[in-house]
């Protein structure tokens, strides 16, 4: 865990008066590549006035759709200080641990979250399908018992990301009547036209969606 210095770019004007920070894009770079190869996302975010503490973002594979216990946080970093404005940086991490991965769950599909907290609150989460395969065609027909990493490339679904945002208290108590809209107001789910292709995504998109259920979920620009 270390701390991200970055600069400003432009001011942007367009932004919701509820959360104080935006996601705005995401960019999966070096994609598709290989297994053992390290994550990088570039992350464009709006922040619509100055934090006074960090942001902490987060990446977390999802060893298996069977449970939680596989999933591993792969890298985490403390974003600040963060002024008034558009920012942009560039969130790398090693690989998952291949000894905390189940054998049947190494290849073919899961999911890779990128996550951002404040003040130890998560607000947001862009969650992505992975899918991890051997490039050679008779080792894809008839995979190996034992997993041969340096043959498997990882190709990161960025077209198809799935947003969910979360709502927190930031630097001041919220008023009252927003306490009573958030009570008042149902949170809503809106799809992104990922579906089950017959090959382990639904089992993932199922874990994914449960994980996202109740929450405000939309697409983000890639």
């Amino acid at each position: 865990m270390f701390r991200v210095p970055f600069y400003s770019s432009v001011k942007f004007q367009e932004v919701s008066v509820m959360a104080k920070v935006h996601v705005s894009n995401v960019v999966v770079l070096s994609n598709p590549s290989p297994f053992c190869d390290r994550f990088q996302f570039e992350i464009t975010f709006e922040c619509i006035e100055e934090l006074k503490e960090d942001l902490e973002w987060k990446i977390i594979y999802v060893g298996s759709a069977e449970s939680e216990a596989y999933d591993q946080t792969l890298d985490s970093v403390f974003v600040g200080p963060v002024p008034e404005g558009r920012h942009m940086f560039v969130f790398e991490a090693d690989p998952p641990d291949t000894t905390k991965i189940p054998v049947a769950d190494v290849v073919g599909v899961t999911v890779v979250l990128v996550t951002c907290s404040y003040r130890g609150k998560e607000f947001v989460r862009v969650g992505y399908y992975v899918n991890n395969e051997y490039t050679d065609p008779e080792m894809r027909e008839n995979p190996p018992p034992t997993p041969l990493y340096e043959k498997l490339v990882r190709n990161i679904l960025a077209t198809q990301p799935r947003v969910t945002r979360f709502k927190i208290e930031w630097d001041d108590e919220p008023a009252a009547a927003d306490l009573e809209e958030m009570a008042a107001t149902a949170p809503t789910e809106e799809e992104n036209g990922i579906m089950s292709n017959g090959n382990g995504i639904g089992e993932v998109a199922s874990k994914l969606n449960e994980d996202f259920a109740g929450m405000d979920i939309e697409p983000i620009e890639v």
